[in-house]
């Protein structure tokens, strides 16, 4: 239906937005058209496992239009449309989360059955938008029992947090990126817009040199001659968490990283002769599986920018202590490229294959 724009003077939307998806996008985009004032109600309960704040959070990057208000609200009452207990129970819990200074609801928007009585309880016009669901055919119910088929229905947030995101690691010249090259374009002949995300400590690398040589007005500079400093390694770890954020959001539900935090952690260690501070910028909460690449049948390659082959080994054991000490879920892959792809692939779809654990919602008896 069409919805007369600036119709009413404080309109609601109340949802568990349990993840937000296209439909809600559409009916809260739908009802601040119509609405001067706009409150949305993200009504969850502690049962349930996205937390309210994250999806509040969501939603107002989604929607950061100056009149629409989005108002988390821990609804835990039981949920029974027959029971007006249950009804006044819940009207309460909604209405504790409208701004004192907004005038009366004078409008409900929602696509639910249960939208006329909860617009009754609030002395307010019911909205019915696109209830049969016709534009949107999504539910928050089939996102959590497969998100991969209704993905192109997330908003950027939601794919980013949901992605599962591989991560690429080794010594120099062991063959990660082109192992985390492989992986990402055969995931993206399933999903066109997998991605998959360059080391940045090159390319900070690179830049630094560079800026070193322009200071110095000395071309020879090289590699030898950089002074490396503990905010160098934070950087790294915060820029490439950046463009992994970026690519989550845009791409699929795989998302390959030629390394990581946790990577630039143990070159903080090899570079600075020290350990990474406990306050280091791990990220590794974000990830969820690390793919170790085996240096022992990789020829080492020195293209200039390499410690060297004495370093390599060394390196590799650390990364394989250390991932083994964090207790971080990881495979090491040998020898040939296409071996090293094949048994990669494996890994990821066993990952997926376990899906995504959301905790059920609160239902009716």
């Amino acid at each position: 239906m069409t919805v007369p724009h600036m119709n009413y003077a404080h309109g609601m939307v109340i949802g568990k937005f349990y993840p937000p998806h296209a439909g809600h996008q559409h009916l809260i985009d739908t009802a601040a058209q119509a609405c001067a004032r706009l409150t949305v109600i993200v009504a969850g309960s502690t049962v349930e496992n996205i937390p309210l704040a994250l999806r509040a959070a969501w939603l107002r990057e989604a929607h950061p239009q100056p009149h629409v208000e989005i108002v988390p609200v821990v609804d835990d009452h039981e949920i029974d449309y027959g029971s007006d207990d249950a009804w006044t129970a819940h009207v309460a819990a909604f209405r504790s989360g409208l701004p004192g200074d907004a005038a009366p609801v004078d409008a409900v928007f929602s696509s639910e059955p249960y939208g006329p009585e909860l617009a009754r309880r609030f002395s307010a016009v019911h909205v019915p938008v696109d209830p049969p669901r016709a534009r949107f055919p999504v539910s928050g119910t089939a996102i959590r029992d497969d998100p991969i088929a209704h993905w192109h229905r997330l908003a950027p947030p939601v794919r980013g947090h949901l992605a599962r995101r591989i991560v690429i690691v080794g010594a120099e010249s062991t063959g990660t990126t082109t192992l985390a090259r492989a992986l990402a374009e055969h995931y993206a002949r399933r999903w066109p817009a997998t991605r998959c995300v360059p080391e940045y400590g090159r390319i900070y690398t690179e830049e630094k040199l560079a800026a070193a040589r322009r200071a110095a007005n000395d071309p020879a500079l090289w590699l030898d001659d950089l002074t490396w400093e503990p905010r160098d390694f934070t950087l790294i770890a915060e820029r490439h968490l950046a463009l992994e954020e970026a690519a989550a959001r845009s791409g699929s539900p795989v998302l390959v990283c030629d390394t990581d935090a946790f990577a630039t952690a143990l070159w903080y260690e090899r570079y600075l002769g020290e350990p990474a501070p406990d306050g280091f910028p791990l990220h590794t909460g974000r990830h969820h599986l690390w793919i170790l690449t085996d240096p022992s049948d990789v020829p080492f390659e020195q293209d200039g920018w390499r410690d060297g082959e004495s370093v390599r080994q060394w390196m590799h054991t650390r990364f394989r202590d250390e991932l083994e000490a964090r207790n971080l879920p990881h495979l090491t892959v040998t020898g040939s490229p296409e071996t090293r792809l094949a048994t990669a692939a494996t890994a990821v779809e066993a990952l997926l294959e376990k899906g995504w654990a959301f905790t059920a919602p609160l239902t009716p008896p």
